[in-house]
């Protein structure tokens, strides 16, 4: 029971930072915010503090930011908070603002996201280090053996990509699986680094289950420096969002079944066997377990937000961006209704998801 606390806390604390992202550009351009919530459904705990409802509700998923006149004209603005007269919030109103005010406020949320899997990050590559490209085997007769690759080589590019970290290598093949692809690499000898190249192509595995050329590596490798942890953490945060990108191309070209698509359920139920699988290590190592699982889903988080899907903040950057360029706001009547209709289809989806999470459980 405590890990499902834990899963649904570290959920919670993800989506709390991403609403905090629009609060605080809200609040920082003058905009009066209505309610600030953690979760959905009916509130269990509210108060009021300098006009602004702070809300938990009953369904530990999902949050709001709502801010006045947000996607309504002033004249038809939402009611107010107890005490809170218009005049008060008389120019408040977020369609009220600029189009470059609305732009920093939509895309503040997902910013704070990938600034929080930067932060995890921080702490997971200082603490456990990287996935280091450097190979520490070769298998003898497989296609890396063939091509000449040597202990001590140091993987650089492939398929014309570069290569920062092992996982480079590792997503290649799981989105292109036997595919064949250029592998570039590096070789010290008498003080001198020579550059290789070599046409690769994957075999079958039978025991991994999937394509492989033969190499390995050391797995994570403690970083040298202050330089080299920064360096890593960003690369964290690029590899997640580059892996979230990359698992919706897969998704939409079939190689990812419906099956695979995990929600807010399944999700707490991975966090949570990760906290028992982990628990006999140690506290740190738990600890450590959920930052990583952080960094995964807050950047996901932050992707699948800037997506232009209507309802979603990347629907909304969309229109304001086209407002911007025509230089005249778009009809918010249909606007409007563009977003319920993407709303709409959204709850359908994660209706959809739920089931999905509760079937593979069962």
């Amino acid at each position: 029971m405590l890990n499902v606390i834990a899963a649904i806390i570290m959920f919670g604390l993800i989506v709390l930072i991403h609403e905090f992202g629009h609060f605080l550009f809200a609040k920082l351009n003058g905009i009066y915010v209505v309610e600030f919530s953690i979760g959905m459904g009916p509130r269990l705990i509210s108060f009021h503090k300098g006009g602004t409802r702070y809300s938990l509700k009953a369904m530990p998923f999902g949050g709001s930011c709502l801010m006045l006149n947000e996607f309504e004209s002033a004249d038809d603005a939402g009611i107010l908070p107890e005490g809170v007269n218009k005049e008060e919030t008389e120019g408040k109103g977020f369609l009220e603002q600029s189009v470059w005010a609305r732009i920093s406020v939509v895309a503040a949320g997902p910013a704070a996201n990938f600034l929080l899997a930067f932060f995890c990050a921080l702490i997971v590559v200082s603490r456990v280090g990287y996935m280091s490209p450097v190979v520490i085997g070769v298998e003898e007769g497989s296609p890396a053996y063939e091509a000449g690759l040597k202990e001590g080589d140091v993987i650089t590019r492939m398929a014309g990509s570069r290569v920062e970290d092992y996982r480079d290598i590792a997503m290649y093949q799981i989105v292109n699986p036997g595919e064949p692809y250029l592998l570039e690499w590096e070789r010290t000898e008498g003080g001198e680094t020579r550059t290789h190249t070599s046409q690769m192509t994957p075999v079958y595995s039978e025991s991994s289950g999937g394509y492989l050329v033969g190499l390995y590596f050391p797995g994570y490798v403690p970083t040298k420096n202050l330089g080299e942890t920064l360096k890593y953490s960003v690369y964290n945060v690029k590899y997640q969002i580059s892996a979230t990108v990359k698992s919706l191309g897969m998704l939409f070209r079939g190689q990812v079944k419906a099956d695979d698509v995990s929600g807010p359920v399944k999700i707490v139920s991975v966090v949570s066997e990760t906290v028992d699988e982990s628990r006999q290590y140690g506290l740190e190592v738990v600890l450590l377990n959920l930052l990583n699982l952080s960094i995964i889903l807050s950047a996901n988080l932050g992707v699948m937000n800037l997506l232009p899907i209507p309802a979603l903040d990347g629907g909304r950057l969309f229109f304001l961006i086209i407002e911007a360029l025509r230089g005249k706001p778009i009809d918010q009547e249909k606007e409007g209704m563009v977003h319920a209709v993407g709303m709409a289809v959204l709850m359908a989806l994660m209706i959809f998801i739920l089931f999905q999470d509760i079937k593979s459980l069962i």
